[in-house]
This record gives C-alpha cells, structure tokens and sequence, in this order.
C-alpha cells in the first residue's frame, strides 16, 4: 500500500519537483505533442486508405495505407500459391492456438507432447501439401508470416532441450561433459547468426554426400536451432547457479537420486527465476527470423520486398509497408512481454 500510495507523489515529484524539472517537462510534453499531431496528420487526417495508387501518388503529405489493402496478402504469405493461401492461413492459427495453450501452466501434462507432434504434423501438411488432395507447395515458396512464426516456434522448441542439456553439461563434475558443452557455448556465441545461416545454407551441403542434402529449410532451422540453444544455455545456467546448493544437498541426504533432484527440486527453481531472461532471449529470436531473407528465404520482411518491389505501382510506398510489418512485429512481441509479465505473477518471482 506504501508504494502504491508514494506512486503518484514520486511522479509529481520527478516530474514538476524543480523549476529545471517541469522546464524540462513542459518542453518534453511539447515536443511529444508537437509530433504526436504531426503523425496524427500523416497517418490518420491525410492519408488514403483504399487500394488507389492514384490517390495515393495525388497525396503529398499523408500515408498510402491502401499499399497494405492491396498487398497485404503477398505481405503476409509471401509467394504462396494466391488461391491455396487458406492453408498457411489455417497452419498458423493451429501452430498459434497450441503455442499459447502451451504458454498456460494449467495445460502443463502430459497430453501436450502429443498434441505439439499432432499441430507441427499439420502445420508441414498443411505447408507443403501432397497429402488429402492438396497440391504440392515446395519450401522455396513458402514465406511471410507463417515463416517467422514457424521458424520461431519450432526453432525455440528444438533449441531448449539442448540448452538444457548444455546448461547441466556445462555444471558437471566430468571435466570432458564439461568442456565440451563450454567450447560449443563460447564458439556459437562467438560468430553472428548470419554466419550460422550461410553456413548452413551453402557449406553444409557441401559435406553431405551428393544426393543427400537437406532442404535449405531445413538447414537454416537446424543453424537457427544451434545457435539459440547456445544463448538459451547460458541463460538457464545462471538460473541453476541461482539455486543454493543446500537444497541438492538435503535432498541427496534424504535419499533422492541425482536425476530427481534436478527434476523435482533445482529446474523448477531456476526456470522460474530466468523468466524474463527466457523472454528476451524469445523475443530476440522471434526478430532475428528476418535474417533468413539473406539465404533466400523470405519471411515477415521479405515477403514485403517481394510484394513491393517488383511492383512499380506501388513501389514508391515502402514506408507504410515497413509500418504494417513493425506493427505486426511489435504485437507479437508486445504480447510476449505481457506473457511475460503474467507468468512472472503467477509464479510469484515478480519484483513488481
């Protein structure tokens, strides 16, 4: 109660407790009012919202947002067959609908690891097709949104089990466990990931036998894969150091096995703690999906070049496209960090 009580006395205080303060305030609010109309102009007052490049090209000081009424569809399906875009529409409400199931502890059972294998088998089914009648759609094709999504997703999902591992590997009383895992961490974390994805893209193929290559989408997921479970590794050590050792030893005396006491006793406590860690590390590598563009690839940002940039009708409105893409971007995000926020309360580790 104290410090809801002291919240608007500390803003007032911070804010106008000074004749510098609220000269600084007042000239802060001015500028925040002064760009805020001058986007409300741009954006709301002279804008063209219907598909019309006429219009839009007649407009000299407002946003084209009929560039997004007219490609949102390549926007967020990239160059997938037009008429077949119903299926990576339906693939990913279902791989959305099980990831934020996934994300509510009560659906924390044991039916869950059928149920992810169940929606990744119709998200690829529903993808590439070849199955109940559906046309074959090959990766090269897929793009926009379901992209991200899926390389995110199933990407953090192959990563944490590794992570895991590493993380305990790199804790362990055997110094070749613990070596190893050490060097694996400190040589992924040490190149960017798009050196991960050019090598995964164009070196690996060059080892695997001829005939025997992966698809490149394939490829980028197993670098995409690697390289996150290195950061994740790290973040869920600290987690585990955070966990006082007292605990893994009153267990162990009253006759718990290693194994059990990891499971039951020291994860549970050092996963709640890296919660928001864990988030930024997701939400890092939500973003970081863009740069699959570079290997041919083309997601969320691609997909928008490819809509715009070989039309030169609306070429010219890239600004409104790249609005519709960070909006898209940011509510993902957004709601990643309210997750975050929750899971935190929930949870009762939240310093708030």
């Amino acid at each position: 109660m104290r410090n809801v009580a002291q919240g608007p006395i500390a803003w007032r205080s911070e804010l106008w407790g000074s004749p510098l303060r609220a000269l600084a305030t007042v000239l802060l609010l001015g500028l925040l009012a002064w760009a805020g109309f001058h986007a409300f102009e741009w954006g709301v007052v002279h804008a063209v919202f219907r598909p019309d490049a006429e219009a839009c090209r007649a407009v000299q000081h407002g946003a084209c947002w009929g560039v997004v009424a007219e490609k949102w569809r390549p926007m967020l399906f990239g160059r997938f067959p037009y008429e077949e875009q119903w299926r990576p529409a339906i693939a990913v409400v279902v791989l959305s609908a099980v990831t934020v199931l996934s994300a509510w502890p009560r659906s924390w059972r044991w039916w869950l690891a059928p149920l992810w294998g169940v929606a990744l088998l119709l998200f690829v089914g529903l993808m590439h097709g070849g199955v109940a009648g559906l046309s074959v759609v090959p990766t090269s094709r897929w793009g926009g949104l379901p992209l991200t999504i899926g390389l995110a997703v199933v990407g953090l999902a192959l990563a944490f089990p590794l992570a895991l591992l590493l993380a305990m590997g790199r804790r362990s009383e055997w110094p070749v466990v613990r070596t190893l895992s050490a060097s694996y961490i400190e040589l992924v974390r040490g190149v960017p990931l798009i050196s991960v994805l050019f090598m995964a893209s164009f070196l690996l193929p060059l080892l695997w036998p001829a005939g025997w290559q992966p698809d490149v989408l394939v490829r980028v997921l197993m670098g995409l894969t690697l390289f996150v479970a290195a950061y994740l590794a790290e973040i869920i050590r600290g987690g585990l150091q955070a966990v006082p050792r007292g605990q893994t030893e009153v267990a162990m005396a009253l006759g718990f096995g290693r194994w059990p006491v990891q499971r039951d006793i020291v994860l549970p406590q050092a996963l709640r703690l890296v919660v928001p860690a864990l988030t930024n590390s997701v939400v890092g590598t939500l973003k970081d999906t863009s740069l699959v563009t570079v290997v041919g690839l083309f997601e969320l940002t691609g997909a928008l070049g490819l809509a715009l940039g070989g039309d030169p009708v609306w070429r010219p409105f890239y600004l409104e496209g790249y609005l519709f893409v960070a909006a898209v971007y940011w509510l993902l995000c957004f709601g990643l960090s309210r997750y975050s926020v929750w899971l935190e309360r929930r949870l009762g580790t939240s310093s708030a």
